[in-house]
């Protein structure tokens, strides 16, 4: 393996921030320091003005395979989240056939050893994502799984839940996560329920429907003792519930998806389906309480909730198309414009929430959101903070165009990703 070195950027990760250069040999950095000199045949990637920092880790992207590889496969998803910055991500188990089968996990984890960046799964916590039977966690423990989701659906019933917390609770580092949304109360909603959706004379997903389960799901995490995490988490009342459970010393952490600190559900007045996701956009409180979230610790992790669909899903009727958002170009981006550049996280905070924080809730923290230090695996990402952009749906590595940040001006951007010690992304261009 060809020695690189990443010269001229700031070293940025858990340990703190200092200028050095960095060296890799056989899939792990050799050497931190100022002023290193490239080796004979050495491939030399500029960071110039650039942050090297560990690679970025999205702990819910929804890649479609199996099953709708006309939206998105491991390849295409892997190649776009590389070119986000990230070295790894977990996907969802809500494909066709969903990740409750031992053998499909398997080989969705053979496809993402040879993507552009390490694909995990989430396997299902009941069979058939159908909220009855739990599936077989201890088989796909075994294969490495180590989060366990219902996502795109909630798990309904209480009964249920709590034993799938008390099953976790054997599964060293497993984690039980949760899409928060009572389906009594969402369905036949297609934006958030309020003055908008009032307007629009859409029906709505009332902010209720979440903080009830999480509340619900609370009461279970105190009963048996499990781990517990919340999905895309997207009001107010819910931030409250997690902080409330932090202070108490709850096992509890939670996500929020860029979209809802940065948009709000007046976005769909255009009826654009590009702006229909679950849980929806929520309104201006709801946005400043996950701000606010991540801004004090309350919100672990930004995580994109990535959901590709083809352009002719998307072009349907507002109350017929799918849910969803690409994300995994834009999130950091939009987490350095709309938190970082105003003055509400540093870079050092914002990395946190992107890469070593969700590393360890998904149990990834061997391998990615390491310190850049010597005998470290070298899953890396060099970003230039003060470039601007704007992204264009049409030039996205996704098969889907459903951003809805297209034409939004953006600061920061992935120079290059490094993933196992090879270069994967060099200038903003993949590599294969």
């Amino acid at each position: 393996m060809t020695e690189l070195l990443i010269r001229g950027g700031t070293v940025l990760d858990e340990t703190g921030e200092r200028r050095a250069d960095v060296r890799v040999a056989d899939g792990r950095v050799t050497e931190v320091a100022p002023g290193l000199s490239p080796g004979a045949g050495a491939t030399v990637l500029d960071a110039e003005g650039c942050v090297v920092a560990p690679g970025l880790v999205d702990i819910q992207v929804h890649f479609r395979e199996p099953g709708r590889e006309d939206a998105e496969t491991i390849e295409t998803g892997a190649r776009g989240a590389a070119l986000g910055g990230f070295t790894a991500v977990v996907a969802m188990p809500n494909t066709t056939p969903p990740f409750d089968d031992p053998a499909v996990v398997r080989s969705v984890l053979e496809a993402g050893q040879r993507a552009m960046c390490e694909v995990n799964v989430a396997g299902c916590i009941t069979l058939g994502r159908a909220g009855v039977e739990l599936a077989p966690m201890g088989e796909l423990y075994e294969l490495g799984v180590r989060v366990f989701t219902d996502d795109g659906d909630c798990v309904p019933t209480a009964a249920v839940m709590r034993r799938a917390l008390e099953y976790a609770r054997a599964l060293p580092g497993a984690v039980i996560s949760q899409h928060a949304e009572d389906p009594s109360l969402v369905a036949g909603g297609h934006m958030h329920e309020g003055e908008w959706s009032s307007r629009l004379g859409i029906p709505g997903r009332p902010a209720e429907a979440e903080s009830i389960i999480v509340a619900r799901d609370l009461e279970l995490v105190r009963l048996t003792g499990g781990r517990y995490h919340v999905l895309h988490m997207s009001t107010a009342r819910a931030t409250e519930l997690i902080r409330q459970a932090k202070a108490e010393g709850l096992r509890v952490t939670a996500e929020a998806s860029p979209q809802h600190f940065s948009l709000t559900d007046e976005a769909c007045a255009s009826f654009d389906p590009v702006f229909k996701m679950n849980p929806p956009l929520r309104g201006d409180a709801d946005v400043a309480a996950i701000t606010a979230g991540l801004v004090d610790g309350t919100i672990d992790a930004i995580a994109t909730d990535h959901a590709p669909h083809v352009p002719e899903a998307k072009a349907q009727p507002f109350e017929e198309a799918p849910p969803g958002m690409l994300g995994v170009e834009t999130a950091l981006a939009v987490t350095l414009t709309k938190l970082v550049e105003p003055g509400l996280l540093t870079m050092h905070e914002a990395l946190a929430l992107l890469s070593w924080r969700p590393a360890r809730i998904a149990g990834l923290d061997a391998r990615h959101g390491r310190p850049v230090a010597p005998g470290e695996p070298a899953n890396l990402c060099v970003i230039d903070p003060a470039e601007q952009w704007v992204p264009d749906g049409e030039r996205m590595a996704s098969r889907s165009r459903n951003t809805p940040f297209a034409g939004m001006k953006l600061t920061g951007r992935t120079r290059h990703t490094v993933l196992r010690g090879e270069p994967v992304v060099v200038h903003g261009e993949a590599r294969r």
